[in-house]
């Protein structure tokens, strides 16, 4: 029987998996949210060699009926209480690490994720380790990158997570993603100081920002002493010109 006879069923019933090298598959994710001003990530201490004790992205292996998405929320709620299901958030697949050394114990591919917790800007959702995780807790970003201390190839995946985050603000207003969905010029700023590790002057981003923006005619409520500040919502249109970011 020649190959172009064969049929499919035919093909597969002789085809052997293990002529190849066996790959293992897991999904990991950065999830940020601002607080007081700076940009948080949520790490967990791991529980189990290897790099017992060791900071690092929650996740792990995708199941044989999983997709890499599925496991990845099934993995945060796991090792850190996180339910994404429950929560305002935008997550979207960062990318994939295929290094063949990037994990001791066997061939490991990992599909990231970049996950965008809104929040007020002064309180984080709180975090509770579970599954193989010995600790759950939100670690200030920048802080993190200048450590240089995370397990496996985690310290690059937060690198790439944080780049992605940082470019996209400069010509989309993803940086909503990270407040709710009403929010003040004030609260916005702080996302892209906290993002860009910053200091935007007020006047120059609002001018940049309004056309941006949708104003709602609703206020917030005022801080102590202070007067009300006008609520917005972001449009999807792209920034143009880009804002630019001093950092770079």
């Amino acid at each position: 029987m020649t190959a172009n006879s064969q049929s499919a069923k035919e093909f597969l019933q002789s085809y052997n998996p293990g002529d190849y090298p066996s790959v293992a598959l897991t999904a990991d994710l950065v999830v940020f949210a601002v607080s007081a001003g700076a940009l948080n990530v949520a790490l967990v201490r791991r529980g189990g060699h290897p790099f017992k004790d060791a900071l690092a992205l929650p996740g792990g292996f995708v199941g044989p009926k999983e997709s890499a998405e599925q496991a990845a929320q099934r993995e945060l709620v796991e090792e850190t209480g996180l339910d994404l299901g429950k929560l305002p958030v935008h997550i979207e697949q960062l990318a994939t690490y295929t290094s063949p050394d990037r994990d001791p114990r066997m061939r490991v591919v990992s599909v990231a994720h970049l996950a965008l917790l809104a929040t007020d800007g002064s309180v984080l959702p709180g975090l509770a380790a579970g599954s193989d995780a010995a600790a759950a807790a939100w670690h200030p970003v920048h802080d993190v990158l200048r450590s240089n201390d995370l397990a496996f190839d985690h310290l690059e995946i937060l690198q790439d997570g944080l780049r992605r985050l940082a470019g996209k603000m400069e010509y989309t207003t993803v940086a909503a993603r990270l407040l709710p969905h009403e929010f003040t010029l004030t609260q916005l700023r702080t996302v892209y100081d906290a993002v860009w590790d910053t200091t935007l002057p007020a006047g120059n981003f609002t001018r940049k920002m309004m056309p941006h923006l949708t104003a709602t005619g609703r206020k917030a409520r005022a801080a102590t002493g202070g007067a009300p500040a006008a609520l917005f919502t972001a449009t999807d249109r792209h920034i143009h010109p880009p804002m630019a970011n001093p950092t770079n």
